[in-house]
């Protein structure tokens, strides 16, 4: 079932997420969902909250961005892998190198913008995958980036918080825009 995405303005985006049980009622269901509303809304990640569940959960597809890159660009950005398809659960970043590297990011629930965000080039992350089994693992480059993001949101944090002032002043009008529903993407969306 597609999930209307939760539009920036809406404070369950700026909520730290609560832990996932492992009976939680419908969890299988909701991952399901999360990853039809992600692919309907043509995204490469998905946090819970964004479709308004305030728990530690997001998915990330980095596989279907590294297949769309052209040669050159795979290596610049998937210097050590091809890209996951991964459930991610109760996340918690261990590491995060030094080494950084600003991109621009978008976000679902703040359709229509996107901004300049440097961000660790490496993390390493302990979670638990969608059968609950523990995980240890070492992402880089562009997999890197779309967990980070992505676990930002199980954190109440968003992309526009690491931009420069200047830059979100000149979005200003944007999001005001996103808030009071007048920016319609094609996707579901849930407006606050």
């Amino acid at each position: 079932m597609i999930l209307p995405i939760v539009a920036y303005g809406n404070e369950i985006l700026r909520q730290p997420c609560a832990a996932v049980e492992a009976d939680s009622p419908a969890l299988q269901s909701l991952i399901d969902n999360m990853w039809q509303t992600m692919y309907v809304a043509s995204g490469c990640g998905l946090a819970a909250p964004q479709v308004d569940r305030a728990l530690r959960l997001f998915i990330v597809d980095s596989a279907q961005t590294f297949e769309k890159m052209d040669v050159r660009d795979r290596k610049k950005y998937f210097d050590t892998h091809e890209g996951i398809r991964e459930t991610f659960i109760n996340a918690r970043i261990t590491d995060r190198s030094s080494a950084s590297w600003t991109d621009a990011e978008g976000c679902l629930s703040i359709p229509s913008v996107d901004g300049p965000v440097e961000r660790s080039w490496a993390v390493t992350i302990e979670y638990l995958n969608r059968q609950f089994q523990p995980q240890t693992k070492h992402f880089t480059g562009s997999t890197a980036r779309m967990i980070q993001h992505e676990y930002d949101h199980t954190e109440g944090i968003l992309y526009l918080d690491y931009l420069k002032p200047l830059k979100r002043t000149l979005m200003k009008g944007k999001l005001q825009q996103i808030k009071a529903g007048k920016v319609k993407p094609k996707y579901p969306m849930r407006y606050a």
